[in-house]
Formats: C-alpha cells, structure tokens, sequence
C-alpha cells in the first residue's frame, strides 16, 4: 500500500485501486499512521493518505 502513496490519496481511491473493500484499506491505513509510515490530512470529508518521511525512506 505504501508504493501507491506518492502522492496525497482517500480511502475509497486507494480501495478501488487495489481491488479491496474501503474497511480493509482503513484499517491497513491506521496501522500504517500509528506507525508513523503515512501522514493524513483532512480536506472538507475527505481524508487523504500520504507517505510520510519514514515511508519514504522504507520504500526507497
């Protein structure tokens, strides 16, 4: 999930992207921000996921 986080994405893209249900990308998101491997922002209703520093360092 990290790889397709770089650039700002919500929940319901990142599920249709990756052919699961929004639940299941939510709660992989949530372990990922308590990690520190992604940051979120809230745009109006929409929040949007993106790879955080740490992410980056691990992906790359």
């Amino acid at each position: 999930m990290l790889l397709h986080l770089t650039e700002p994405r919500s929940t319901t893209d990142l599920a249709r992207h990756l052919a699961l249900s929004p639940g299941t990308v939510s709660q992989h998101l949530g372990v990922l921000n308590r990690a520190g491997l992604v940051t979120r922002a809230r745009y109006g209703h929409t929040v949007l996921y993106l790879r955080s520093q740490l992410g980056d360092q691990l992906v790359g």
